[in-house]
């Protein structure tokens, strides 16, 4: 069984999100101006609560998380954090897709081409209703 779209997560993150939204990173809204074109024709979410945690970009339908990260990722108690979280989503049958703000700056075809073959190799697993 497949979890809830939100996982239970609380109305306090919920107002957090919000706010992230509106605080977005230019990173973010640069990758922001893309997902939300529907790549493919799949939805993504910016800033999704779910569970205990705020996915950055969420696809509910390829369970597909798109995690923007900045210098502050490179911390070594950062990335213990990133690791904790990331094995509790691929627990809840999630892929964590992890992209640098400097790989969106320089190169961002890359990173479009990096997300559409996540794409096409997940909706590839989907099984129709």
């Amino acid at each position: 069984m497949s979890k809830k779209l939100h996982s239970n997560a609380s109305i306090i993150l919920f107002k957090r999100a919000v706010q992230l939204r509106k605080q977005q990173t230019d990173a973010e809204e640069i990758l922001w101006g893309y997902l939300r074109t529907k790549p493919f024709g799949y939805k993504f979410r910016r800033q999704h609560p779910y569970s205990l945690y705020i996915l950055d970009f969420y696809c509910h339908s390829l369970k597909l998380v798109i995690e923007v990260d900045g210098l502050i990722h490179n911390r070594k108690e950062v990335q213990l954090n990133d690791k904790i979280r990331e094995d509790i989503l691929n627990q809840d049958g999630m892929t964590i897709l992890r992209i640098n703000n400097e790989e969106i700056f320089i190169a961002l075809e890359k990173v479009i081409a990096k997300i559409e073959f996540q794409i096409k190799e997940l909706s590839n697993t989907i099984t129709p209703l």
